[in-house]
């Protein structure tokens, strides 16, 4: 198999190159400058083979009348910023009988393909546009979840890790439309809203794994706002942000798009290189990425939200939005090809096509069900996770009533006086050695109030579920201080991450954020805790471990 990738050493086409390399292709890699696809051919490596090729798009016709594709990639783009014959390639490629995708991110382009779908079937060869995360995977995951309800208010997100880095043309497009009008459904009817300027805030959250920061998206113009809608006739509103950081960086972003909708700035185009550099310098914070799709609606005659959540660590997030085009080259290889025709490409994939892609990588995604978070705290935050806990945490968390769990706990103090005295202000226990232990759950409709006695030394805390800005974290107040913990499950252990913490509600310096190795398990049939906090600056603050068993209440 034949392929021509346009803008092939660019950065989706590039991660493209990457993905199928030990795949029985040959890939044009084609740009203004040969020299730089020269480069790129020699570094990319892999058992597929790979070919230099200069070649500007307004010469497509002879290149595929030279070198017969099977089928034309355009990863060039910016798609909002093409001008003349915007639509050029296909035309070319039709023209060719040869097939045709690309990643286009423009809301506009992507809706306008259908026109050629007549001429597409005419000579046998499929045209699909919009093969991205925007909007095929999104697609994907609403075909998902309306199994399961009737969906009528979607809800989506991207947030790209600081260190992705993407493409000046990427950035060009992002800041083409900021403060423009975006065309977008709401409360049942076509209306347009401003680029960059409306603002959500959203916790990307798999559950049982850490989640990401609760982040700010702005409102980006992609296909899914104009080609999702006709496929569900229940649907009356859908939005789709960016979260991407640093957020001072963004919020600058926000700020310019405002001050452009409301007519005191010109178009931002000419800013596009000066952002494209500060955000390719400003690589700092968590090296993860997420994204999340969130619908609500009815089942069964009662309101319902469903999400779907992906997280990504280190460098496997980039490589998400060539995926699509990664999962239909590797069908068409085993001889599998879409159905001739011009569309968008919603239908292409299905979630499990991406899945199995996922789990080469250090990808992980879930979905979470308003249903299961009337449930008691944990098995709230946790969703379907919570299944997947050994027998006694299940036990332990499962109840609504007031319980008793009782046993023993080996208790070693802080490292130093002030450690110590840390720990006394805390409540925590201080007397060294082994004593029994008594653990009293009392729910409050709020949470749970959990009464530790060590032997007479009496530890209190309240249990919730985080809203806001600890929205899917477990907040545990010890008087003033909360704490606002992440429920991780690996290795068989729950684990509780601090995320951040506050005094009488006022944020505190994650610098000096508590942290240690905090963990729920099961052993020899028994529930194990170890508990052993430390905090910069300080040591060990103090640490407990032990069992515990069901108790007379």
């Amino acid at each position: 198999m034949k392929l021509l990738i346009l803008g092939g050493y660019g950065v989706f086409g590039g991660r493209l190159a990457y993905l199928i390399r030990d795949m029985p292709v040959t890939a044009l890699i084609a740009g203004r400058s040969e020299a730089k696809a020269r480069a790129f051919c020699k570094q990319v490596g892999g058992t597929a083979t790979f070919q230099p090729l200069a070649l500007d798009r307004d010469a497509i016709a002879d290149a595929l009348a030279s070198h017969q594709p099977d089928i034309v990639i355009d990863a060039s783009g910016p798609f909002q910023q093409y001008t003349g014959d915007r639509y050029a390639v296909i035309r070319a490629c039709i023209a060719a009988r040869v097939n045709y995708l690309d990643f286009a991110d423009a809301a506009d382009f992507v809706f306008g393909v259908p026109q050629f779908d007549a001429q597409a079937r005419a000579v046998n060869v499929f045209v699909l546009s919009g093969v991205s995360s925007f909007p095929v995977l999104t697609a994907a995951v609403l075909r998902e979840i309306a199994q399961r309800m009737e969906i009528e208010d979607v809800t989506g997100g991207i947030a790209p890790s600081p260190y992705a880095g993407i493409g000046l043309n990427v950035m060009r497009a992002v800041i083409g439309y900021a403060g423009a009008p975006v065309q977008l459904l709401r409360d049942g009817a076509e209306t347009t809203a401003p680029g960059l300027a409306e603002t959500r805030y959203y916790t990307v959250a798999p559950p049982g794994r850490l989640p990401l920061r609760h982040l700010r998206f702005s409102l980006v113009d992609v296909p899914d706002l104009r080609v999702i809608p006709p496929e569900y006739p229940t649907m009356r509103s859908i939005w789709m942000g960016a979260g991407p950081v640093p957020d001072i960086l963004h919020r600058a972003l926000n700020l310019l798009a405002r001050l452009r909708a409301r007519g005191w700035l010109p178009s931002l185009i000419p800013a596009a290189p000066s952002f494209y550099r500060v955000l390719n310098l400003m690589k700092f914070g968590e090296h993860r990425g997420g994204m999340f799709v969130e619908a609500k609606g009815h089942a069964d005659g009662h309101p319902v939200t469903i999400s779907w959540h992906l997280l990504a660590e280190d460098d496997d997030g980039p490589m998400i939005p060539s995926m699509a085009i990664e999962a239909l080259l590797r069908k068409a290889v085993a001889g599998t090809l879409p159905a001739p025709g011009a569309r968008a490409a919603t239908q292409a994939l299905d979630l499990a096509d991406y899945e199995s892609l996922f789990a080469t990588r250090t990808i992980t995604t879930g979905f979470r069900d308003s249903r299961d978070e009337t449930a008691a705290v944990y098995p709230a935050l946790l969703g379907s996770a919570y299944k997947d806990l050994p027998p006694k945490i299940q036990s332990l968390h499962k109840g609504k009533t007031i319980r008793t769990w009782q046993g023993e706990a080996e208790v070693t103090p802080g490292d130093n006086a002030l450690a110590r005295g840390t720990a006394r202000l805390f409540g925590f226990p201080t007397r060294p050695g082994t004593v029994p232990v008594n653990v009293t759950f009392t729910p409050d409709g709020k949470g749970e109030l959990w009464r530790r006695d060590f032997d007479g030394q009496i530890l209190k805390s309240h249990q919730s579920p985080g809203t806001g800005r600890n929205h899917r974290l477990l907040l545990e107040r010890f008087g003033p201080f909360a704490v606002a913990l992440a429920l991780v499950f690996d290795d068989g252990k729950l684990r509780l991450v601090p995320r951040r913490w506050t005094f009488l509600g006022l944020p505190l310096p994650r610098a000096i954020l508590p942290g240690g190795d905090s963990h729920e398990t099961e052993q020899d049939g028994r529930f194990r805790f170890h508990v052993d906090i430390r905090a910069p600056l300080l040591g060990r603050i103090v640490r407990y471990r032990g069992w515990l068993q069901p108790g007379a209440g």
